[in-house]
């Protein structure tokens, strides 16, 4: 999740309606940690059982923060209500876990890649994204992804967005240390049309040096203890609101 994070902010405002709205709304390149916390808190809070406790108060805080998000910017009009957007953040957020799960484990049974498919239509229908939104099942999701994918429009904000957030001037001198890798990470991710869009370099050296990540983590991060590989969640998760008492 992690790893998928720069391109799911890339494809997310790719869109020209994210984009015109995290122009706007977002000051997520002035705090890129926080937003990064609060976006794996909603997540975790929706789909881990252990954070069942806080799903409430954490929808209620991302639902409260949406509702100013709304207008026009370049022509564009914007609506985090609008399920046609909530639907399409959803899809960047399976869409890249799922290319980062193929990258580490290699395909999966259909069954299992079914059931998982189906739970990420929670991360939008918590927000009120009708659940018919989602497309049925994985072959319908593609199908809507090629179509999507094809209508994107990069507009200036996009790249300037994206510029912002691997800048990272706001954050950490630790995390600007982290920055270079993480574009690259998200160059390699991105379909080749968007990232040339976004401004991001690529190459045949940029391609093998890729190839050479992935598989030193395919021989890696499977082997690596659980609590190793959970710690992350369990950090966020420890950092939840507790459910009021009654």
């Amino acid at each position: 999740m992690l790893a998928g994070a720069g391109a799911a902010i890339g494809l997310q405002v790719a869109h020209r309606s994210v984009a015109a709205g995290v122009a706007q709304h977002s000051n997520f390149t002035a705090d890129p940690l926080g937003r990064l916390r609060r976006t794996l808190q909603y997540i975790f809070a929706v789909v881990l059982p252990e954070a069942q406790p806080a799903r409430s108060m954490v929808t209620d805080w991302v639902a409260r923060a949406h509702q100013p998000v709304e207008g026009m910017l370049d022509g564009a009009q914007y609506s985090a209500a609008d399920p046609d957007t909530q639907r399409w953040v959803t899809a960047t957020l399976y869409w890249t876990a799922e290319e980062i799960r193929w990258r580490i484990w290699g395909h999966q049974q259909p069954e299992d890649a079914e059931q998982i498919y189906r739970s990420y239509a929670v991360l939008g229908t918590a927000l009120g994204m009708p659940e018919t939104s989602w497309p049925h099942n994985r072959a319908a999701f593609y199908r809507y992804w090629q179509q999507q994918v094809a209508k994107l429009e990069v507009t200036a904000a996009a790249r300037q967005i994206m510029s912002d957030l691997f800048a990272a001037r706001s954050a950490p001198w630790w995390l600007r240390t982290l920055m270079p890798q993480a574009k690259f990470l998200t160059a390699g991710l991105l379909p080749a049309d968007i990232r040339s869009k976004l401004g991001l370099d690529w190459n045949g050296e940029h391609s093998r040096r890729e190839d050479r990540l992935w598989r030193i983590l395919r021989n890696t991060y499977p082997r690596l203890p659980n609590g190793v590989r959970q710690s992350p969640a369990r950090f966020v998760v420890a950092g939840l609101p507790s459910a009021p008492e009654h």
